[in-house]
């Protein structure tokens, strides 16, 4: 218990910083209202240096995940709270600045920030989880906040039909990875993850554990945005605020590919590869998260060339990176390094698209323009960005290099993060699906450079068009690190490339024992759902 309380102590500053938060954000100061933001960033950054000094949980699958998707969570989500001031109360403030009542039941500062917390701790568990039940509960904290996030980020219509919308399908997927949890069970008698894997190697996949991995892993699929959960993106990220966009972008689909890399640590990853070697998924995961890849990649990219809304465009560009990283989970853990390792490619891969995705949409959110109504909205129309270099060039610049990293031009950050996923993808003999995720990287080419162009190159589309900068300096302060990120950490990339790699070596204590393997190898998986269900059923029923 003491060693279970010790992986929790990050959690556990994230839950002290969320009490803070909700007391000082319904402060009748309004100086103290405006220092949750504060409050929000210095948690995370306690609770991330805490996660880098915490211990390895023992007996997990992926004992390094849970360090480095900490740290990797509480680094980026301190540049996503840097996004947040003004996004919501901003109308009430202002009232309450030139005299009017301050009434707390109309101010939701302290529940955002509160719900910002909530998610990234959320998040956090995610990385720590050793149960299904673990598993199911972490992944709920960080997408139930969310749905609220975004209905309460704009008082405008499009961000409450977001949030229904959001909520609604959220419910479908929640409902079918919790049916796929409960199939697992039945199937191999556990829910420790540990145990999973171990039942799975000495006796088989039968077809109730089959059935309960795939319906798992459609249902997470929700969290990534992947075919066919797909169709909730593009509405929702453009119903909501910028700021709240990019925290969508990143948190429940680093959520979801962690939990997926869990999954397949514990139910796949211990047949025999087509080289020999083990790592490669059980035929019917393959030929799901293969055929789920190549589709994602290519409706996303091929989608995002005929949108004009700049946060629709970025919807779909999520999409297509998260069939990118789907190849790197169908490569699976390889010889120990991150060019053949597809574990590692992908967790190094959330962090660069992290980053980048971040500098997007605090572009965004740092220029605003006066609606029709005579308030000042978010811009998002292309024809929003034109011009950009004149009225604010260092958003501009933000824009410009955070669209070329997520394009991977070199030498920024994402063409290092794209590097690892081919080369594991080739060791894992895909060849097929590499040659998809080439023509995909050449097709976002066309929407990416469109990102570049208008900020840079072009006039502004109108005289009246050019949007100004937003009041909140800090929004524009997140840009610039992130933007600063893609360059300086391309630089130092081989670090953080190590600790992918540390963080994506599975576990030698929870290895299916080289007899069992050599024997699936030889006779390639024959016979195993008649032997895996019967004893599956005779440890249920002993238990």
């Amino acid at each position: 218990m003491v060693d279970k309380l010790a992986l929790l102590i990050p959690e556990i500053i994230l839950f002290i910083g969320t009490c803070i938060v909700m007391v000082v954000g319904l402060s009748p100061s309004a100086g103290a209202r405006n220092q949750c933001w504060l409050i929000t960033a210095v948690s995370l950054l306690f609770a991330g240096i805490a996660a880098g000094l915490g211990p390895e949980p023992a007996g997990a699958l992926l004992p390094g995940m849970t360090s480095f998707g900490k740290g990797l969570t509480a680094v980026v989500g301190i540049m996503l709270v840097l996004m947040m001031p003004g996004t919501v109360d901003r109308r009430e403030e202002e009232k309450i600045r030139l005299g009017g009542k301050f009434d707390p039941l109309r101010l939701t500062r302290a529940e955002f920030y509160a719900f910002i917390l909530f998610s990234l701790t959320g998040l956090m568990l995610t990385a720590s989880a050793d149960t299904l039940i673990w598993l199911f509960l972490a992944l709920e904290l960080t997408s139930l906040p969310t749905y609220v996030m975004v209905t309460i980020s704009s008082r405008r219509d499009k961000a409450q039909e977001a949030g229904v919308k959001y909520f609604f399908l959220g419910a479908l997927g929640a409902a079918t990875f919790l049916y796929g949890f409960a199939m697992l069970y039945g199937g191999t008698g556990t829910v420790r993850l540990d145990e999973i894997r171990q039942v799975i190697a000495e006796g088989g996949m039968n077809n109730l554990t089959v059935l309960g991995l795939v319906l798992s892993l459609v249902g997470i699929f929700f969290k990534i945005a992947a075919v066919p959960m797909h169709f909730y993106t593009a509405d929702v990220y453009q119903g909501a605020a910028s700021s709240v966009t990019a925290f969508l972008a990143f948190v429940p689909k680093t959520a979801g590919f962690l939990a997926i890399l869990l999954l397949c640590a514990a139910a796949g990853w211990d047949q025999i590869g087509p080289a020999g070697d083990a790592t490669a998924l059980a035929e019917p995961l393959r030929y799901l998260i293969g055929i789920t890849a190549a589709v994602t990649m290519t409706i996303g990219n091929v989608l995002a060339w005929k949108q004009r809304s700049v946060k629709r465009m970025l919807a779909y560009s999520s999409i297509a990176h998260s069939g990118y990283m789907l190849v790197g989970v169908l490569a699976g853990p390889g010889n120990g390094t991150i060019w053949s390792s597809g574990i590692a490619a992908v967790l190094f891969y959330l962090a660069v698209y992290g980053i980048g995705n971040a500098g997007a949409f605090a572009a965004l959110a740092s220029i605003e323009k006066i609606g029709k109504d005579g308030e000042a909205e978010e811009v998002d129309d292309i024809d929003d960005l034109k011009g950009l270099h004149r009225s604010n060039p260092v958003a501009a610049w933000v824009m410009a290099l955070s669209a070329a990293s997520l394009l991977g031009i070199p030498p920024l950050l994402g063409f290092f993060g794209k590097l690892p996923l081919f080369a594991a993808g080739v060791r894992a003999g895909e060849i097929p699906l590499i040659v998809i995720l080439g023509l995909n990287s050449a097709i976002a080419a066309f929407y990416y450079l469109r990102l570049i162009k208008a900020p840079l190159l072009d006039d502004p589309a109108t005289d009246d068009s050019q949007a100004s900068a937003s009041p909140f300096a800090v929004r524009l302060f997140a840009g610039v690190v992130s933007a600063g990120g893609v360059v300086v950490v391309a630089i130092a990339s081989g670090a953080l490339m190590s600790a992918a790699t540390t963080a994506g070596q599975l576990n030698d204590s929870s290895a299916p024992p080289a007899e069992a393997t050599q024997e699936r190898g030889s006779d390639h998986g024959e016979d195993h759902a008649d032997s895996g269900e019967i004893e599956s059923i005779e440890r249920v029923a002993s238990r």
